[in-house]
């Protein structure tokens, strides 16, 4: 045997399945976990060595959800991620993916969802686009210098509107045809088999179409009925593979739908199901213990395999001005978010009809939500009147005299984009983030990496996860480290979340001293690959010592290193394909040494 690659020294290490951590040194060859040892290993002369002392070694964070479709082709190291110690990313989320539409197709369906500039979107996908099938599609993103590892769904939108073009795939009145639902499952299928996870979708109508012409229409795969559904979701359950999706938010919820579709009660095989979203929302607090409760009941009691996706920690999102996805929930907001030009738009934020119907959908508690609408805790971060900053609108409204939205709105036309302001929506309450962080019912995820680039920031939710624990013990380490790498890649059914004997050395080193107040900030840095944007990101490079994908270091000590394969380290995981017996008695045995 040739020396080691790579050893890691004198770390306390967590193998991802939820065992306790133990001080081993890991000795890493052809980018493989080949020795785990409480002994010192042998360096050789062109041996790496990454000191672990005081730190904790454990399998790359598997992120379930992210948005990264077209930035990947651009930027393939995906540094945003991989800093954070991310070493999997999950693709193709919310019934978005890149793989059947036309590069139009796809700006007009990810660009307004998903906060991206839609020029840049476009001329990435115009530049980039080389494939023809899903197969091809896997090719290409095999053929980049990936950081992380990819895996991907096939989102429905895309297949949708590829059959029945946007028109139809956009309208109520249209029904697919037997033909033409043949046509979607042929798709399906042979995205199944290029080995895509499974099926995303989206069944709530927030999310809207940008373009001219099918402009603030809902996403097509909102339109469709559940003979559709159902006939896509026999694929799935036939195959073993997954549905993402999220409920309608609204007067018809269809989540009992999403339920028995789930189910294996009536002797079929049970459908996989990873829906969005658990949390402790702002706008219906009570809903938490519905959250908390569902899943494990149904799972238990009524054969379904059905989680939630779950953020962990504070949702905290930021706007400028009134662009922010939350406003689309309601007519007065979407209206708003409808119109382009600012002239326009502005005109139409003057208008005091238009201010009566925003007050009535603002002050209307009723309705169903996902903003508390609640511009008392709406506090500007920036302000060209420097004066403001630190307020919120509610408290300008009480000096002024006026209603909370006349306030807001009366900014948003007097400084538009210049006006900078936050808000948390959910998981504010320690108690209950708790909770869900432990449930059985829920997933780690819904962060969004790769959208809303200048609302959000949660590349780092999974240090963030490890602070709190760290913090405040409501977790053991090793429970959290399982959270959010092993149990992943188990239930995703992705070769992924482990650090055994074996395994594919795909790791983090993650400083416990370093988990402090820098791990909760939010940052600006610009994105060259969308016209220089500036976006919020996380920096906690304090926290993350080093991420090491195949064996090799990627970044180390704040900085991203060159590698040795030209920067290729990732690879696309495909569904059920693992490179070894990952439950062998003698991988047990040898890895528990």
């Amino acid at each position: 045997m040739h020396d080691f690659d790579l050893v890691v020294e004198n770390g306390l290490w967590f193998d991802g399945t939820g065992a306790e951590g133990r001080m081993r040194n890991l000795g890493i060859r052809d980018g493989l976990v080949a020795e785990i040892s409480a002994d010192p290993l042998p360096v050789g002369r062109d041996t790496d060595v990454l000191d672990a002392r005081g730190k904790w070694v454990m399998p790359g964070f598997v992120d379930i959800h992210t948005h990264y479709d077209a930035e990947v082709l651009v930027d393939p190291l995906l540094p945003e991620s991989v800093r954070h110690g991310v070493t999997t990313v999950v693709i193709g989320n919310c019934s978005l993916s890149t793989v059947f539409s036309t590069p139009e197709e796809c700006a007009d369906l990810f660009s307004r969802v998903e906060a991206i500039p839609r020029q840049s979107m476009l001329d990435i996908l115009d530049d980039h686009r080389s494939w023809t099938s899903p197969s091809t599609y896997v090719s290409v993103l095999e053929s980049l210098p990936l950081g992380p590892n990819v895996a991907a769904f096939i989102g429905h939108s895309d297949i949708r509107t590829t059959v029945l073009g946007m028109s139809k795939a956009t309208s109520t009145r249209y029904r697919p045809s037997a033909s033409e639902l043949d046509a979607m499952g042929d798709m399906l299928t042979e995205s199944l088999d290029a080995g895509f996870l499974g099926l995303s979708s989206m069944t709530n109508k927030l999310d809207k179409i940008d373009g001219k012409e099918f402009r603030s229409r809902s996403l097509p795969s909102t339109y469709s009925r559940w003979r559709e559904l159902r006939f896509l979701n026999r694929i799935l359950r036939d195959r073993g593979r997954i549905l993402q999706s999220a409920p309608t938010i609204n007067f018809h919820p269809n989540i009992a739908a999403f339920f028995a579709e789930s189910s294996g009660l009536s002797g079929r095989p049970k459908l996989k199901t990873s829906l969005l979203s658990a949390a402790d929302s702002k706008a219906y607090p009570p809903i938490v213990y519905l959250m908390l409760a569902v899943a494990p009941l149904l799972n238990k009691f009524a054969k379904t395999d059905f989680r939630w996706q779950h953020l962990p920690v504070p949702f905290t999102v930021y706007a400028d001005g009134i662009d922010l996805v939350v406003f689309e929930e309601f007519g007065a907001g979407a209206a708003a978010l409808h119109l382009q030009d600012e002239v326009e738009r502005n005109e139409l934020l003057r208008n005091e009809n238009y201010r009566r119907w925003f007050r009535k959908n603002y002050d209307d508690k009723l309705s169903p939500r996902i903003w508390h609408r609640n511009f008392y805790d709406a506090v500007i971060v920036a302000s060209p009147d420097a004066s403001m900053v630190g307020k919120t609108f509610g408290r300008l409204a009480d000096e002024r005299g006026i209603h909370p939205v006349d306030a807001y709105l009366d900014l948003v036309v007097l400084y538009g984009k210049s006006l900078r302001w936050r808000t948390t929506i959910a998981n504010d309450r320690p108690k209950y983030a708790d909770r869900l962080a432990r449930s059985s019912g829920v997933h780690m995820g819904f962060g969004d990496a790769g959208a809303h680039l200048r609302n959000m920031a949660f590349y780092n939710y999974p240090i963030r996860l490890l602070k709190r624990v760290h913090d405040t013990g409501f977790m053991k380490v090793e429970h959290a480290v399982h959270r959010l790498t092993g149990e992943l890649a188990q239930w995703f059914g992705i070769d992924a979340g482990h650090l055994r004997l074996g395994d594919r050395a795909d790791l983090v080193i993650v400083d416990p001293s370093g988990l402090n107040a820098s791990v909760d900030g939010v940052y600006e840095a610009p994105i060259e690959q969308f016209g220089g944007i500036s976006r919020m990101v996380n920096r906690n490079d304090e926290a993350v010592d080093a991420t090491v994908v195949a064996g090799e270091v990627v970044f180390r000590g704040g900085r991203f290193t060159a590698g040795k394969n030209g920067g290729k380290t990732g690879r696309f995981l495909r569904a059920g394909a693992y490179s070894r017996d990952i439950d062998s008695t003698e991988q047990l045995i040898r890895s528990a040494l």
